[in-house]
C-alpha cells in the first residue's frame, strides 16, 4: 500500500459521497482519483483497471458537463432506462467483456485478465448511465464492487480493497436515493 493509493482511494470515497447525492461536485474528485489510480493498477498489474482509469477521466469530463447541464433546483434529475435499453446495454457489456478480457489474456502479462475485464466493461457501462444519469448504473456499481472487493485484496491493495467495501454501501445508498429521486415513475430512454 502507497501513500499514492490512500489519497486516491480518499478521493475516490469523497467522490461516490457526493455521486449519491447528485451533487456536481463529484467530478473533480473523480477526475483526480482516476489520474492517481491509473498508476496505482500500473503497478499491480491490473491493466484493466489501469485503461480504464483513462476511460472514467473522459467520461467524467462528459458527466460533469451532462450534469451541469441538466441540474434544476432539486438537483440533478434521474430516470429509469426502458427495458429494451436495459437488454441492449446487457448485450453490448456481455460482448464487450469477452472481447476485452480475451484480448488482455492473449497478449498481455495480466495477472486475472477474466476478472479484472468484467471490473472493467461492467465500470464503463456503470459510468456510462451514471453520465446519463440512469439509476440502473448503481445495480452495475453494486456488482462491481462484490467483484472488485476480493480481488484487489488477492493482489495486495489492502486500502482499495476496504474502499471498496465502502464503496458497496455507498452504492447502495446511491441506489435508494435515485431510486427515491426517480419515484415520479417516468421511464427515461
Amino acid at each position: 500500500m502507497t501513500e499514492l493509493e490512500w489519497v486516491a482511494a480518499a478521493l475516490v470515497l469523497i467522490n461516490v459521497a457526493l455521486v449519491a447525492l447528485r451533487s456536481v461536485w463529484n467530478y473533480p474528485f473523480a477526475l483526480a482519483a482516476v489520474s492517481l489510480y491509473a498508476a496505482v493498477f500500473y503497478d499491480a498489474r491490473l491493466y484493466s483497471d489501469m485503461v480504464l482509469q483513462g476511460f472514467f477521466f473522459a467520461l467524467n469530463l462528459y458527466g460533469w458537463a451532462s450534469w451541469l447541464r441538466a441540474k434544476d433546483d432539486s438537483g440533478v434529475p434521474v430516470g429509469w432506462m426502458g427495458a429494451a435499453s436495459r437488454q441492449s446495454w446487457a448485450a453490448v457489456t456481455i460482448v464487450a467483456w469477452v472481447a476485452w478480457s480475451s484480448a488482455m489474456d492473449r497478449y498481455t502479462d495480466a495477472v486475472a485478465p477474466w476478472i479484472d475485464g468484467a471490473i472493467a466493461m461492467l465500470s464503463v457501462t456503470a459510468q456510462w448511465l451514471l453520465a446519463r444519469r440512469r439509476v440502473e448504473s448503481w445495480f452495475l456499481w453494486i456488482v462491481v464492487d462484490l467483484i472488485a472487493i476480493p480481488l484487489f485484496a488477492w493482489r495486495g491493495l489492502y486500502a482499495t480493497s476496504a474502499v471498496y467495501v465502502v464503496l458497496l454501501g455507498l452504492s447502495i445508498d446511491g441506489l435508494i436515493q435515485w431510486r427515491r429521486a426517480a419515484a415520479t415513475g417516468r421511464v427515461v430512454l
